[in-house]
């Protein structure tokens, strides 16, 4: 299935049926009287949050959505028949927003929760409402009104409790793949994320969901590279794995290129609790690798773990301290 996160569409609600013009015809009655109905409502436009979903994709090829408009009012005093509300399922954490793509409409984050974001037009009155005492028959009837319309965004931020980010070839990818049954694409070239990966994660009775996001790059938040498109996806995450390839000569320049896009990002991804990991120490020996974390915690007084996805070498460690992050009371 492709994955798709964004997607603008067209949605409107029903418009009401008109009012009917007639009278009552019966034998030996002179004067029947007006009996037209009602026309019925139109049908509603309903969102609602649903967890077989995780992509926007469906949007791409169905960009029209339409609810049924309310039948007309008949003789005998008979009511239109109401338009069908029309539910538009999407993926849980997709946000709904206004052409402008700023102005937030909703936001669905639980599974069978809805919001009515267009209602039907009301149905107009038949001749039957305007009787009085001064008007005995009346050939007075009004239209339905017409539903509203308008284009919105569709945005797709995947719910996960852990965000994996770092470079390209950081090893992010195959960390997924060893945690959990995710199968994302791993190669020895970058970007080879173009789109999020998500992955389940079962330890200790406990379950948890990880979010591989693509690598970033300076000048990210300059749309570089893949810019920060995808960064969105890790705004609801309870806490961030960087992850920062041990092969490289730098990892505190690696760690602060990253840093620095997360703070140009905004929306407080800075501000998330990170737990910092060295990949792919299978390629080092210890005392290298004891060297670059003692030189790190030194330059950025932070602590960082070691890990090897080849081999699980501090897998358990780092699991741990994912766990006791998510989990936190």
């Amino acid at each position: 299935m492709k994955f798709l996160d964004e997607a603008k569409i067209f949605i409107k609600s029903g418009d009401g049926g008109a009012g009917c013009v007639s009278f009552r015809r019966e034998k030996f009655i002179e004067f029947g009287g007006p009996d037209g109905g009602n026309g019925g409502r139109g049908g509603d436009i309903v969102f609602e949050a649903v967890s077989n979903l995780n992509t926007l994709i469906d949007f791409r090829y169905h960009q029209h959505f339409k609810a049924e408009k309310g039948e007309h009012g008949m003789g005998s005093l008979r009511t239109g028949a109401q338009g069908k509300t029309l539910h538009i399922k999407v993926p849980l954490g997709t946000q709904i927003l206004g052409e402008d793509k700023e102005t937030l409409l909703a936001d669905l984050l639980e599974e069978g929760q809805s919001v009515t974001l267009l209602k039907g037009g009301d149905g107009g009155f038949g001749n039957e409402h305007y009787k009085s005492s001064t008007n005995r028959a009346p050939r007075q009837s009004t239209p339905g009104w017409p539903g509203e319309e308008m284009w919105v965004w569709l945005r797709l931020k995947l719910i996960a409790d852990v965000g994996l980010v770092g470079l390209p070839n950081a090893g992010k990818s195959t960390f997924l793949s060893v945690i959990s049954r995710a199968k994302p694409k791993i190669a020895d070239y970058p970007f080879t994320t173009l789109v999020p990966n998500l992955g389940v994660v079962y330890l200790h009775d406990r379950e948890f969901v990880v979010a591989d996001v693509p690598g970033l790059i300076e000048g990210a938040h300059e749309g570089v590279g893949l810019g920060t498109r995808f960064l969105g996806h890790v705004e609801r995450c309870k806490v961030i794995l960087h992850l920062i390839d041990g092969t490289i000569e730098d990892v505190v320049a690696a760690y602060q290129t990253i840093r620095k896009e997360l703070e140009l990002y905004g929306q407080d991804i800075a501000h998330k609790p990170e737990v910092i990991v060295l990949s792919k120490c299978d390629a080092l020996v210890p005392e290298i690798v004891r060297e670059k974390q003692l030189q790190f915690k030194k330059e950025t007084r932070k602590e960082i773990l070691a890990l090897s996805s080849l081999t699980r070498q501090g897998l358990p460690d780092v699991l741990e301290t994912l766990v006791a992050h998510v989990f936190r009371s």
